[in-house]
C-alpha cells in the first residue's frame, strides 16, 4: 500500500496520524531488521506533516547505556551523540516519558543542532521487554507544532512497530 500524498492528508491531525499508521504497518509487515523499520518511519513521517523539519531516531549506545547515537533520520545534520539528561532527547531518555517543548530556546540546556529548529516531541522507544532502545525526535520551524495529540499518535506507533 503507497502512503498518501501531502496534498491527500486529511485536515484533521489525528486522522492522518490513523491513516499513517496503517500505511506505516503495512509497508513494515514482515520487516525484522530494526534499522530497517526506523528508517522507513523517519521517512514516512518526515513527508507526512508540512511542518515536521527533522524527524529521527537517536539510539541507546550499547558501549555506553547512558547515552544516544544518531541513527536513521530525515533531515539536517543531526547531532551525533547525547548524553541522557541533556537536551530534549536526553531528558526523554533519562525520564523514559515523552517530551513536548513549545519553544526550544526556553528549554534549559536544549542542544542546536539547526538553529531553524522551533519546538519539538521526543518519544522514547521500547523494545518488547520493556527497554528502553531508542528516542523518536520530531523538530519543526513553528513554535507549539506539537500537543497530545501528536504524543499519543507517535507513542502509540513507536509501541507498535517496535515492541
Amino acid at each position: 500500500m503507497a502512503y498518501a500524498a501531502r496534498d491527500d492528508r486529511p485536515a484533521d491531525k489525528a486522522a492522518r496520524y490513523a491513516e499513517l499508521e496503517d500505511e506505516i504497518l503495512a509497508v513494515l509487515e514482515g520487516e525484522p531488521n530494526r534499522v530497517a523499520r526506523m528508517a522507513t518511519v523517519a521517512s514516512m513521517l518526515a513527508d507526512a506533516f508540512p511542518v515536521f523539519f527533522w524527524t529521527g531516531f537517536y539510539l541507546v549506545d550499547p558501549d555506553k547505556a547512558d547515552e544516544l547515537v544518531v541513527g536513521p533520520y530525515q533531515g539536517t545534520l543531526g547531532c551525533l551523540r547525547i548524553a541522557f539528561g541533556r537536551g530534549v532527547c536526553g531528558t526523554a531518555a533519562r525520564d523514559r516519558a515523552t517530551q513536548i517543548v513549545d519553544d526550544v530556546h526556553a528549554f534549559p540546556g536544549h542542544i542546536a543542532c539547526d538553529s531553524r529548529s522551533a519546538s519539538e516531541i521526543v518519544v522514547p522507544v521500547f523494545d518488547a521487554t520493556g527497554a528502553l532502545i531508542a528516542v523518536f525526535d520530531v523538530d519543526a520551524t513553528e513554535t507549539s507544532a506539537f500537543d497530545a495529540t501528536d504524543a499519543y499518535a507517535l507513542e502509540r506507533l513507536m509501541a507498535k512497530v517496535f515492541a
